[in-house]
């Protein structure tokens, strides 16, 4: 559903991020220009992605203008309890990055008490990154149990931080069931945001 979105709704050169499990999908399913894919083995390459996951909205956007990237591809679980998506995975994209750019600690994305939560006592630096806006944004509009804002079924918690809003990303393609969302990098114009 998504990559066909992608191939009949962007432009032919347009180049999309995404963590590198689903390069060879967006390459073969989708036929777009992908920053990494299955077979990249450079460590450097791998973690401009982590950090562009990890980082801060603006951080990512400066990334994402740099690469000349036009769209950000995330794997969200939430709404359909799926568990191998982004926001579980996300702690290997911040190792795979600590390692290049030593300022990426995995610490800052974890709880006071050392645990990995996006509920009630998320971290700063984890309510703050991109994996985090991307895959929650607007997501606490969803009715998915009575009583609960923001309910993600896959990490079984109300989310702590129900209020995302993006800056420099617009949403642009969010599957049926929310498992792919895709957003769009926003480009600068003479007269501010497009």
């Amino acid at each position: 559903e998504a990559y066909y979105w992608l191939r009949q709704n962007t432009d032919e050169d347009s180049k999309v991020m995404s963590w590198w499990d689903y390069g060879y999908q967006l390459a073969g399913m989708a036929n777009r220009t992908t920053i990494a894919d299955n077979n990249t083995w450079n460590n450097t390459h791998i973690a401009t992605v982590g950090r562009l996951l990890s980082a801060p909205e603006d951080l990512a956007y400066k990334i994402c203008r740099k690469l000349d990237v036009n769209y950000v591809l995330v794997v969200f679980g939430g709404l359909l309890a799926f568990p191998s998506d982004d926001v579980n995975k996300f702690l290997w994209p911040v190792r795979i990055t600590s390692a290049v750019d030593p300022t990426v600690v995995e610490s800052d994305y974890l709880t006071v008490n050392g645990a990995y939560s996006v509920g009630p006592d998320i971290s700063p630096a984890l309510k703050e990154s991109m994996v985090y806006k991307l895959a929650y944004y607007r997501f606490a509009e969803l009715k998915v149990l009575p009583g609960k804002v923001g309910f993600d079924r896959a990490r079984n918690t109300e989310i702590g931080h129900p209020s995302v809003s993006l800056k420099y990303f617009e949403e642009a393609f969010t599957s049926e069931n929310w498992l792919v969302r895709i957003y769009k990098v926003k480009q600068p114009s003479a007269y501010g945001w497009k």
